[in-house]
């Protein structure tokens, strides 16, 4: 998703009740180096870490065999939250306002393949009930001309993306690929959600 695509998503109907002081969330939304950077921003947010998410359980992956598309693994986020300060409904929000397309399907932007393709991964009853019932109410908002197709998939597992990929966006402001897709949705955030953007990134 580019800045000029970003959407104002509207408040989740049904949010998750939080069982614990510090939850955890996981998003595939297209290449990680946004998705991490844009949570990382987020107010609340303890830890955002890049990895992948998706595949079979028993399958050891890394950054280069995921790119070969044939894994069932995505890119993904692995989000650490305070329930108190951001809920689970609220980075839903955030999510398809500024980070993912949710109808496009197995690529966001100029990244094609599975391994791209936008998810969200529940981590437990209460999430998988919010993030379902967000989705159809994505759907029946018709913010976006074609269909929501991001799925709420099974969740098998996390595994951390190379240290050279974590806090990327942080690290390499001038990356071309930073300022041609990923800058504008931190900016999209600062934009749309003040008083959830936090100025100082999370570890």
């Amino acid at each position: 998703m580019a800045a000029e695509s970003a959407v104002l998503a509207p408040v989740p109907k049904i949010d998750a009740v939080p069982a614990r002081k510090l939850e955890t969330a996981v998003f595939a939304g297209g290449c990680y180096w946004g998705v991490e950077g844009v949570f990382s921003h987020v107010k609340g947010v303890k830890l955002a870490v890049s990895g992948f998410a998706g595949g079979p359980r028993a399958m050891k992956v890394d950054y280069d065999r995921v790119g070969e598309g044939d894994t069932g693994y995505a890119e993904s986020v692995r989000v650490t939250y305070d329930p108190q300060v951001v809920s689970y409904g609220a980075l839903l929000r955030i999510f398809f306002s500024v980070i993912a397309d949710p109808t496009t399907l197995n690529y966001q932007g100029p990244d094609h393949g599975t391994q791209y393709r936008s998810a969200l991964f529940p981590l437990n009853a209460e999430q998988a009930k919010a993030a379902n019932a967000y989705l159809a109410q994505l759907g029946q908002a018709k913010l976006w001309n074609g269909p929501i197709v991001t799925k709420v998939e099974r969740f098998t597992g996390f595994q951390d993306g190379p240290a050279y990929h974590q806090n990327f966006l942080e690290r390499n402001p001038r990356h071309p690929y930073i300022l041609r897709w990923d800058a504008q949705k931190v900016a999209a955030l600062k934009q749309l959600f003040p008083q959830n953007y936090s100025e100082r990134p999370s570890a």
